[in-house]
């Protein structure tokens, strides 16, 4: 194999993800990955410290978005800003439907994989809270917001994931966003 192989770090996403598919995460090697792909062991470390990165793989770019846009939102720091942030990850982080659910399938099926997205949203939360705290938000407000929006994306990415008519993740960022402003506000009088 020469020194530079195109396109390695697809190919060995794509590889893995058959691999998952096939024989399931645990029992598929990252010798069988850069086999599939092609490509060497070597290779496959030089574009992931281990086979659970290929799932989580861009998970930092993502935190980064969302912090920066809350950071400088033009919103008002709080709820409204912390959607405005996912409403820009959905239109511009997230790949196409199709892929997502087959990486959902793999994480769904092993508890280790389901802990560490848990564990990698619990720490979104943080920063995206200290990021409303920078911007003069209180707590618990800042806590708060920060939670509600990470637990609105979670619900929309669920339906994104089972909506049999593969609607834009925005669409259901925004509709979950919506119907948690709403639960937020006041009860009409004689409710």
């Amino acid at each position: 194999m020469g020194r530079w192989e195109p396109n390695a770090q697809s190919r060995l996403r794509q590889a893995a993800m058959e691999l998952y598919a096939e024989r399931g995460f645990d029992r598929t090697t990252v010798a069988e990955i850069a086999e599939r792909a092609g490509l060497t062991e070597r290779t496959f470390f030089r574009h992931f410290t281990d086979k659970r990165e290929v799932l989580f793989a861009g998970s930092e770019r993502l935190h980064e978005m969302l912090v920066a846009s809350v950071a400088s939102s033009s919103e008002p720091p709080g709820v409204a800003s912390v959607a405005a942030a996912f409403d820009r990850a959905a239109a511009e982080y997230f790949p196409p439907v199709a892929y997502s659910r087959q990486r959902q399938r793999v994480i769904d099926a092993n508890p280790a994989l389901q802990e560490r997205e848990l564990a990698k949203l619990d720490r979104v939360a943080a920063a995206l809270a200290s990021a409303l705290r920078e911007r003069g938000l209180g707590d618990p407000a800042a806590a708060l917001a920060a939670e509600a929006g990470v637990a609105a994306f979670k619900v929309a990415f669920a339906r994104w994931m089972t909506d049999p008519a593969d609607g834009p993740l925005v669409d259901h960022m925004r509709e979950c966003f919506t119907g948690l402003r709403s639960l937020a506000a006041p009860a009409p009088a004689g409710s």
